[in-house]
């Protein structure tokens, strides 16, 4: 318990689905959370919801000066940042033929040039605190070929590979800043949900056992695995990328 007590964790797209999940559980592990999110009286609403100092900002994770303003507000307010969690993203759904180039372009905006926009300022920082621990949230949509999320694919096979490179810059650097990915599969959130009853959603939240195949996870289960990352416990991993889809892009193809 208490894992990643006196840390300051910055995590975009906070202000529902994974992002809150994240938040709640890191606070719970005596962390101070600093939450942005483009809907800002959502952010604000989740920060009073977390209580215990938590921190809201509105941010278009897609500007850089907004990033330049948080991260400087944070090092006033706290003069350190130890975990960094990228977690803003959308979905436009359309093929490459269907897809407009306005649709293709948000989600390269706010996917990857949001990630590198986090990474590019929040390194300095966190470097100057002593190292820590950048988590980029991906998808299984790097991993597999699906045809009616193109640009989707494409921005989170770019965070992907962006992450193995940052990593290996940190690490070359001698910052003590590790860098990982995380490739969630199909869970209950305001992006992708599951067409079960509510009473089913939440009874699943709160079990903890084994899930049968095709089921989708829920936020706690990526909540977790943010967790480790963020924690000393996981000091020997850098440049890795994480699945957690309960075996679906190994299922074999009937």
């Amino acid at each position: 318990m208490n894992s990643v007590a006196g840390k300051v964790v910055l995590i975009t797209g906070a202000a529902s689905g994974l992002g809150l999940a994240d938040a709640m559980l890191l606070a719970d592990e005596g962390a101070t959370v600093v939450l942005t999110d483009i809907n800002e009286q959502r952010v604000r609403a989740a920060a009073q919801q977390i209580g215990r100092g938590a921190v809201p900002f509105h941010q278009d994770v897609g500007e850089e000066a907004g990033w330049m303003r948080i991260i400087g507000e944070i090092e006033k307010r706290f003069g350190r940042l130890d975990v960094l969690v990228n977690n803003a993203g959308l979905v436009r759904y359309g093929s490459v033929e269907d897809c407009s180039l306005q649709d293709f372009q948000l989600q390269q905006r706010v996917m990857v040039e949001g990630v590198f926009l986090g990474c590019k300022h929040a390194i300095p920082l966190m470097a100057k605190s002593g190292g820590g621990s950048i988590i980029n949230i991906s998808s299984m949509g790097s991993h597999q070929g699906f045809p009616t999320i193109t640009a989707y694919s494409a921005a989170k096979g770019a965070i992907r590979s962006m992450t193995k490179s940052i990593a290996i810059y940190c690490q070359q650097k001698g910052y003590g800043i590790r860098c990982n990915s995380i490739h969630p599969g199909k869970i209950n959130t305001g992006l992708i949900q599951e067409n079960v009853s509510p009473e089913q959603v939440a009874q699943r939240e709160q079990s903890w056992d084994a899930l049968p195949a095709g089921a989708y996870g829920a936020p706690k289960d990526v909540a977790h695995l943010v967790l480790y990352l963020a924690s000393p416990a996981s000091r020997f991993m850098t440049g890795s990328e994480l699945v957690i889809d309960n075996g679906a892009t190994m299922t074999p193809i009937d």
